[in-house]
């Protein structure tokens, strides 16, 4: 089969296991993405997130994750909740209201790369999810997926930026999709105005150190600092709101991946609910859930912040 035949192929294949988009571009190493990320870091924008600063080398170069590596494939996966959680209760990030993402988008890796073994021969590949150290959104606009906002997300002008993006290294030569450079924002400033903690700059820079998201995930310090209080907007898991303002995402549809429906839970606790609810509880009722990430003490730590705000 030739390469024609070999991407299309894989395209369908993506299609089939419900991707909703899927991308392609030549494997090379990215330069300036190379010197962006480090400014940032020596910046120290990504806080106490110190796992961002290992592994740089193989971050950009994918030839370091798969050796001879010809062609990166980026696939997006549309996450948009069909229902809204009720107004008043502690909010999630939409990305969280369903299963994790990290075990249904592996399984649809793992079988992407099984079905192009059967079809094409014994190629090498690797499949990433968010966790490994690959810039995804630089692979998804090099492959004309979209384009980086100046809220730091993949924005698709189709379908906005409530993607989960996955991404496919192999040393198979595939053809290449144009990349998307031109930047549809304009002079938007809508994510910037919008950031309840000021951690988005005017130069598509986000400080990590500063995201809702950070505090309410990622940072495992009991204590949120004092000069937060009053900014979360009542947000206990990440933050949606340089989302919610977007004006691409008026395109957002429902997402059609059964693993997202939302968890009745996360729809109408109330900040009683969750104050009631026991860690044995919270670790049956989210084994599956990103939510296990902030653990039940971190859970009860933004709740007693958002409280005390």
């Amino acid at each position: 089969m030739n390469t024609f035949n070999n991407t299309a192929l894989i395209k369908n294949k993506a299609t089939d296991l419900g991707f909703d988009y899927c991308g392609i571009a030549r494997a090379v190493p990215l330069d300036d993405d190379a010197r962006r990320l480090e400014t940032w870091l020596n910046k120290g924008l990504n806080g106490t997130m110190a796992y961002m600063e290992n592994h740089f080398e193989l971050r950009i170069n994918p030839l370091k994750l798969v050796p001879g590596a010809k062609s990166v494939i980026t696939l997006l996966l549309n996450y948009y909740p069909g229902v809204k959680q009720n107004a008043g209760n502690p909010k999630v990030s939409a990305y969280a209201l369903g299963d994790d993402y990290h075990e249904i988008i592996k399984k649809k890796l793992n079988l992407l790369l099984q079905e192009i073994k059967e079809h094409i021969g014994d190629i090498s590949g690797r499949g990433f999810v968010d966790s490994a150290p690959v810039l995804e959104r630089s692979w998804a606009q090099r492959s004309g997926l979209g384009w980086i906002g100046k809220n730091g997300n993949l924005i698709n002008k189709q379908s906005g930026s409530f993607f989960f993006i996955a991404t496919l290294i192999t040393d198979l030569e595939l053809e290449y999709d144009t990349p998307l450079v031109k930047d549809f924002c304009g002079t938007c400033t809508k994510c910037i105005e919008a950031c309840p903690t000021g951690a988005i700059a005017d130069n598509k820079v986000v400080d990590g150190s500063k995201c809702i998201s950070y505090y309410t995930i990622e940072l495992k310090d009991m204590l949120i600092p004092g000069a937060m209080k009053g900014k979360f907007d009542n947000w206990m898991f990440g933050c949606d709101t340089c989302q919610d303002v977007c004006p691409w995402n008026r395109f957002s549809k429902p997402n059609r991946e059964p693993g997202f429906t939302p968890y009745p839970e996360l729809l109408n606790f109330t900040t009683q609910d969750w104050e009631e609810l026991t860690e044995e509880s919270f670790k049956k009722i989210f084994r599956h859930s990103p939510l296990k990430r902030a653990k039940f003490a971190g859970i009860k730590r933004n709740l007693n912040f958002l409280e005390g705000s």
